[in-house]
């Protein structure tokens, strides 16, 4: 059960917690006001206040029978032979009025003459009960105010507690997730079972000399499962597990944040091992740089704290840190180095192994259709996280709960994937007929040029149904999963982007604004691979422009363009190339097509939505592009026609008279040469690619794009992952792999749609 640690349930903090966040302040505050102005009203007296004339006026007309003047207040009290009346008031036979000092000498001849039975001075004295209470009830006012905001600013039970850790202390019992009930992340899996290991048999280990792991960060886009592990974790560690989030530590009060860690890992070392688990460890672990005043600040001093805790002068290799971020480039290197965070795991969307296998711990407890295959929806939705497919899955009874279906069946699914990529369906959205036409020109053009090239991924599903914020989509899906692209799928990639927009000129002769986001799309991939990936002839392989150009956190920003204005105009002029050249393409592919095009935007307006064997049906006379030339990043090099070795399972698949798997980057013939008329030879393409590593992105899913898709084109995928390049994880931080070993962090999937949108035609 998770518990505030140093808290008792029933204990006197517990009590005054209660007391803070209820309603029991509020009422001692009332009541004490209550009681202030009743005791005030008890001791004052009951004489009532008349005007100063009237005093006077009384005791000339001898109606007094005695008075009493009290020194200081300048008052005097009458006892009356009558009561006084004043029209319809009776101020009863005891009244008081007051004087200024110049008029006391006519006060006291007015007594002398009124012939008055007793007449008596009295000096002034203050009550003490009356003092006390008009002392003490602002006091008390403002620090019942100050105990209130206290307590409900630090969210802990004790109000001067904000300085102490608000970490929760798990037991085993709780709670209850076990790496039983995690799927699609093994790699991670492996590697915290061996820290549940180390804390539960650290002899099997010691005796080999090894020492217990001192951090474990993982990183990954978000939805992969980060917290969900560290979950697992406190379930299956048999120490100590203290959780908190990097928000946690930051506060208003200077000071309060280095406080807490020192309050969190004391009560840490108390026990014989623990699990510290700190969750987005990037609000408290961004890198340290200047402020705007030359200074640092609150974060920086949690930082350094953060850092001695861990891998100071006073060790504490009793005490494991797991962190979880979705951003390890922003990371202080100095947190990231072995001693501190000695295993950095990467935590990815799954493949489709992985994805099957996170279907069915969702699928547990619901009733699936027995015709429903798990392994063909994984299939459907590569490039999802293991969030996506919970998503998908919840989606899918939501839907089959509000038709009142009693199974989950293949079409609540197909729905819910839908759903979770692009949005509901908008029935409410009503379209005219000629925009209906131009939307499935539109789609028809991105999807006819697809499967016209010879390196583009099959067309699965065209729509022009309103969904989400998308007047219709295009769903473009490889049929593997794959970690790299090439130069030429990236061509493919950006004709298939300008598809769209060579349909509405050909067809209609008066393009829209639909392809906007297609344009920015291509563009950002040709100014990608021109700056970023090196496959421009006239630039050569060379990056352009700086990534750490943030200033507050050690970068410089004059690097984000260190190159001169001239090489700037090379960059635009090449951009400009590959744009035409991919524009050119796709319209002539839909000018050799248009009979097939004409045929499937028929079909999209009669059916409104085709899936892949209908698509499969019009495509099949469709005339395909040939294959692109060979490509080289400096002409007048060598050019050389020898295939690639063949793999040992190819080999073995030829022995055995067997068509076996090959690797394209591997097993496969080179392509013989072929003309492009519209790609001359210095041609290359880009594709806005997230990440270092030039992969592209991957097929739609909601909530995540940095750029909004405001273009009819497919389902676009998120981008998930961030184009920063993990911190000292590589001797070399450039894109690409080395020895084997992929650069970026993040290994941008590309098995999704590299361009997906929506269309908000406006």
């Amino acid at each position: 059960m998770a518990q505030k640690s140093n808290n008792s349930p029933n204990g006197p903090d517990n009590f005054l917690g209660r007391l803070i966040n209820g309603r029991w302040l509020w009422a001692i505050v009332i009541a004490i006001v209550v009681v202030a102005f009743s005791l005030s009203s008890l001791f004052a007296q009951g004489a009532r206040q008349v005007d100063t004339n009237v005093g006077l006026q009384l005791l000339n007309d001898h109606q007094v029978k005695s008075a009493k003047i009290y020194d200081g207040d300048q008052r005097v009290e009458l006892q009356l032979k009558e009561d006084y009346k004043q029209g319809s008031n009776n101020y009863g036979s005891s009244v008081k009025f007051y004087y200024v000092q110049p008029r006391a000498e006519e006060v006291v001849r007015a007594m002398n003459g009124a012939q008055l039975e007793s007449y008596t001075d009295q000096p002034v004295e203050n009550s003490f009960l009356g003092s006390l209470i008009s002392l003490l009830l602002p006091v008390l006012l403002f620090g019942a105010i100050f105990w209130l905001l206290m307590g409900r600013m630090g969210g802990n039970s004790s109000v001067m507690s904000f300085a102490k850790s608000r970490a929760k202390k798990f037991n085993k019992d709780n709670p209850t997730v076990r790496f039983s009930d995690v799927a699609g992340v093994d790699e991670a899996l492996a590697e915290l079972e061996e820290v549940r290991e180390f804390l539960a048999e650290p002899e099997k280990f010691t005796r080999l000399g090894a020492k217990i792991p001192k951090g474990v960060l993982l990183y990954g886009p978000p939805g992969t499962g980060k917290t969900l592990l560290a979950k697992a974790v406190a379930g299956e560690a048999g120490a100590p597990f203290y959780s908190i989030s990097g928000s946690d530590f930051v506060e208003m009060f200077v000071g309060v944040g280095a406080s807490r860690v020192r309050d969190l890992f004391k009560e840490a070392k108390s026990n014989p091992a623990a699990i510290v688990f700190v969750d987005e460890i990037d609000a408290v672990g961004r890198r340290r740089g200047v402020g705007m005043g030359g200074g640092n600040d609150e974060r920086e001093q949690t930082l350094n704290q953060l850092l001695v805790e861990m891998d100071g002068f006073d060790g504490n290799s009793n005490v494991i840190v797991i962190a979880a971020t979705n951003r390890p480039d922003v990371l202080d290197p100095a947190l990231l180095r072995p001693g501190r965070f000695d295993r950095q795991i990467g935590v990815d969307a799954p493949d489709m192994k992985g994805r099957q296998r996170i279907l069915e711990v969702h699928a547990a407890g619901k009733p699936i259709d027995r015709r429903v295959d798990l392994g063909q929806v994984a299939k459907r939705t590569p490039g999802f996280t293991g969030a996506d497919l919970a998503n998908v899955m919840n989606e899918a009874a939501l839907l089959t709960a509000r038709d009142n279906g009693n199974v989950i069946d293949d079409r609540a699914i197909d729905e819910a994937i839908d759903r979770v990529m692009a949005g509901p369906q908008r029935a409410s959205r009503i379209m005219s007929e000629h925009e209906r036409k131009v939307t499935a020109y539109h789609e028809g053009g991105h999807a006819l040029v697809a499967a016209a090239l010879r390196n583009s991924a099959p067309v699965t599903k065209i729509t022009i149904l309103p969904r989400g914020r998308a007047l219709g989509y295009t769903m473009v899906m490889p049929q593997d999963d794959k970690y790299s692209t090439t130069r030429h799928e990236l061509l493919d990639q950006m004709a298939y982007a300008m598809g769209g927009r060579a349909a509405e000129e050909i067809v209609f002769h008066d393009p829209s604004t639909g392809a906007a986001n297609d344009i920015q799309k291509a563009s950002d991939t040709a100014r990608k691979m021109v700056a970023d990936y090196g496959m421009s002839a006239l630039l050569g392989s060379v990056k352009l422009g700086s990534d750490d150009t943030e200033p507050f956190m050690g970068g410089d920003p004059s690097a984000a363009r260190n190159y001169s204005d001239k090489t700037a105009y090379k960059i635009d002029i090449e951009v400009r190339k590959l744009l035409e050249e991919a524009h050119d393409e796709a319209f002539q592919i839909l000018v050799e097509n248009r009979d097939v095009l004409d045929r499937l935007a028929f079909a999209l307006l009669e059916k409104e939505t085709l899936l892949e064997n209908e698509i499969a049906e019009i495509f099949k006379d469709v005339r395909k592009r040939p294959e692109r030339e060979h490509w080289y990043s400096k002409e007048g090099r060598e050019r050389t026609d020898i295939p690639p070795v063949k793999a040992p399972s190819e080999l073995a698949a030829e022995k055995n008279g067997l068509e076996g798997d090959s690797d394209p980057t591997v097993a496969m013939k080179a392509p013989t040469t072929a003309s492009m008329p519209t790609a001359p030879e210095h041609t290359e393409p880009g594709q806005n690619l997230p990440g270092q590593g030039g992969q592209p992105q991957q097929m739609p899913h909601p909530g995540t794009q940095d750029i909004e898709d405001t273009d009819p084109t497919v389902a676009m995928p998120p981008q998930q992952y961030p184009e920063q390049q993990f911190p000292g994880q590589y001797p070399e931080q450039h894109p690409g792999r080395q020895n084997g070993q992929q650069q970026n962090p993040y290994p941008y999937n590309p098995n999704q749609n590299p361009y997906g949108g929506s269309d908000e035609r406006g």
